[in-house]
């Protein structure tokens, strides 16, 4: 992905994440990734592996889950989750510019 002028890194979460076009696509927690997965893909990826609901608030966010250590181990796994995140975000419509809050 490196190259790509629509990508940044944020600190959030507790964690570093990855905004595609301003979007949080995935993020590093602890020895764990957060993924957006959208909702068209999330039960495909609860069904996965070394992957579970993310409950970052104490209840599941939909759209999102957490994929363990053990589903990272590879290459192609890693490139898997990145690339489905950001076929997720990709999807989205640019987001609206912010509106300055100075007088």
């Amino acid at each position: 992905m490196a190259g790509d002028p629509g990508l940044s890194e944020k600190k959030m979460f507790g964690g570093l994440a990855f905004l595609h076009r301003g979007f949080m696509f995935v993020g590093v927690s602890g020895s764990k990734i957060m993924a957006r997965v959208g909702k068209e893909n999330y039960e495909d990826s609860l069904a996965r592996q070394h992957v579970r609901e993310m409950d970052f608030t104490g209840k599941p966010m939909q759209g999102y889950v957490y994929v363990e250590p053990p589903g990272l181990e590879s290459e192609e796994q890693l490139n898997f989750w990145l690339q489905r995140c950001k076929q997720v975000v990709s999807a989205l419509p640019p987001k609206a510019p912010k509106q300055s809050t100075s007088r």
